[in-house]
């Protein structure tokens, strides 16, 4: 008989120690720790996945930031705080972020959007607003590389409880797996289910049923 899987919730934490660098990330990831006021207007652009809330939670708190969504709108433009607003372009109430935006202008506030879609192929209604965004500091994070795939199944499935004690599984992994993040994660969530079923330490030919 078939083991049920049950499905658990495990939270993430987003700290800077638990931020893994590498090729894809570091520019992104050193703009962020960076504190030169220069960088108190940026947007923040990646890949679903690719671990840009992760960043900007990293930011959050050494900037003493509070998060904008559009719910709490009336109470941000009435302090003085710095701001978050992550997937900036979802739901996006494009007034009330231009009115922010000036907030943080005129009060010498700093503010991070973060979105994984590119601003130059969204049309704004508000000319403004897009006029604004265009004097922001624009930061990427890259698509993975080979460092950070492994290290990043590594750490997601440690998350897990699971360890992977064969190395050449990566070896097949890399060789076959597409390079998203989307797909990274996946793939952990794949292996996570495959591992409650199985009860079997990983091996290549387990592996070789998900890729």
């Amino acid at each position: 008989m078939k083991q049920t899987t049950f499905e658990y919730n495990i939270l993430p934490k987003h700290n800077l120690e638990n931020f893994y660098v590498s090729e894809a990330n570091k520019d992104a990831y050193n703009f962020i720790i960076n504190e030169n006021k220069f960088n108190n207007y940026s947007i923040l652009y990646g890949p679903s996945k690719s671990g840009k809330t992760h960043l900007g939670l990293i930011w959050k708190e050494m900037n003493n930031a509070v998060i904008y969504n559009n719910e709490n709108y009336n109470d941000i433009i009435q302090c003085e705080n710095n701001l978050f607003v992550d997937s900036f372009l979802e739901d996006l109430n494009e007034e009330n972020l231009f009115h922010l935006i000036n907030h943080c202008f005129n009060n010498d506030l700093k503010i991070l959007l973060c979105t994984d879609k590119l601003i130059s192929n969204y049309i704004f209604e508000l000319k403004d607003l897009s006029s604004r965004l265009k004097s922001f500091n624009f930061i990427e994070i890259k698509k993975p590389d080979d460092e950070l795939i492994v290290n990043l199944i590594n750490k997601l499935l440690y998350d897990k409880q699971i360890i992977i004690n064969n190395s050449e599984i990566f070896s097949y992994v890399l060789k076959r797996i597409n390079r998203t993040y989307k797909d990274i994660y996946l793939l952990v969530d794949k292996i996570d289910k495959l591992s409650l079923e199985k009860k079997r330490e990983l091996t290549i030919p387990l592996i070789k049923e998900l890729i």
